[in-house]
């Protein structure tokens, strides 16, 4: 199993909105990296969800459903998406704020890059962060 990272601006499309609509395919990546994770996605692999610009917060866990396929919002064969399905909610959400002052977490793409909208996690950052979303 692979661990991930998506960013959505609240705005644009909430964690909120995701937990009503219970699937969603993530469409419009238009950078080659990001576009890259998503085609290395496999069904099964948990995704953290973060909140951009707004809130800059992890909020919760996704699962990928489907494997990447062509992006049905543009007729350019380079771009993908992948299906996700909503796992579960974070008991507390973790901050860019925590996140960038854990010294654990330096090597964490969000951190070293953060415009970066789909990213690669170890399965050490990804346990720290559900570590740090349990914390009291």
């Amino acid at each position: 199993m692979n661990y991930w990272l998506v960013k959505s601006e609240p705005f644009k499309y909430s964690w909120e909105q995701f937990e009503k609509d219970k699937t969603t395919f993530w469409d419009g990546v238009r950078n080659y990296q990001a576009r890259n994770n998503l085609r290395e996605m496999k069904k099964g692999d948990l995704v953290l969800w973060y909140h951009s610009n707004e809130g800059k917060e992890i909020v919760g866990i996704a699962k990928v459903a489907k494997e990447s396929y062509q992006d049905p919002t543009t007729e350019d064969p380079n771009w993908v998406v992948v299906d996700l399905k909503y796992f579960k909610k974070l008991k507390k959400s973790v901050t860019l704020e925590q996140i960038k002052t854990d010294k654990r977490l330096a090597n964490m793409g969000l951190v070293r890059q953060g415009r970066l909208s789909v990213s690669a996690l170890t399965v050490n950052e990804f346990d720290i962060i559900i570590a740090l979303s349990e914390e009291k």
